[in-house]
Order: C-alpha cells, then sequence, then structure tokens
C-alpha cells in the first residue's frame, strides 16, 4: 500500500485558541470515521505561538487511497462533517500566502525518514 503525506498550515484566531483546543478534545465519532473511511490515517494538528498574538495550526496526515480528490470530494459532501467544518472555520484564517480558494495552505515535504 503506498502512503502519500500531506501537510498543510493555517492561522487561528488568537481569541479562538481555547475553543479550537476544547473542540478538538471532542472530535465526533461520525466525523472520525469519515476520516478514516477517507483512507487517512495518523493525522495530527500541531499548534504554535509564533509571536504574541499570532497562532499557526500545522496538520498532517497520510493518505492510503488512491484518489486522494475522490475521497476530499466525499469527505466534502458528508453532513457531520460539513457541521464539524462550520465550527472550526470561524476560529481560523488563511495565512497571507494562500493561494485563491485554498484554506490550508499546502505545504512542500523537504525531509522524510522511515
Amino acid at each position: 500500500m503506498a502512503i502519500k503525506r500531506y501537510g498543510w498550515v493555517i492561522g487561528l484566531f488568537p481569541e479562538k485558541v481555547a475553543e479550537y483546543k476544547k473542540l478538538h478534545m471532542s472530535v465526533w465519532p461520525d466525523v472520525l470515521k469519515r476520516i478514516k473511511d477517507c483512507n487517512i490515517q495518523n493525522y495530527s494538528i500541531y499548534l504554535r505561538q509564533l509571536q504574541p498574538g499570532q497562532f499557526f495550526l500545522f496538520s498532517y496526515l497520510e493518505y492510503t487511497g488512491s484518489s486522494f480528490e475522490m475521497d476530499m470530494a466525499k469527505m466534502a459532501e458528508d453532513p457531520a462533517t460539513q457541521k464539524w467544518w462550520a465550527l472550526c472555520k470561524p476560529c481560523q484564517e488563511p495565512i497571507s500566502t494562500a493561494k485563491p480558494n485554498e484554506w490550508w495552505a499546502d505545504m512542500e515535504e523537504v525531509f522524510h525518514i522511515d
């Protein structure tokens, strides 16, 4: 099974840090199931404060399916996931260098070792 790794970054509003962390302490079972059903494993989100009032989230996942685009479309159509995103999205802010219509900005992998 081939594994493709993905990393993304997004800003987090300072006043939303506690709310975002609280949300992710109890991710809904339906959302977790959809993530796994979409061939995602080892999914993590990290938080970093770069300077006072400036927070970023970094996410990492491993994809084991054959069509990332199809699986992401399946995830986006899921009603539970849509409701979850509606809670998370107001906490986040795309970074200034994100591409047009890019929410989480894609990152380039520059090193990996198994």
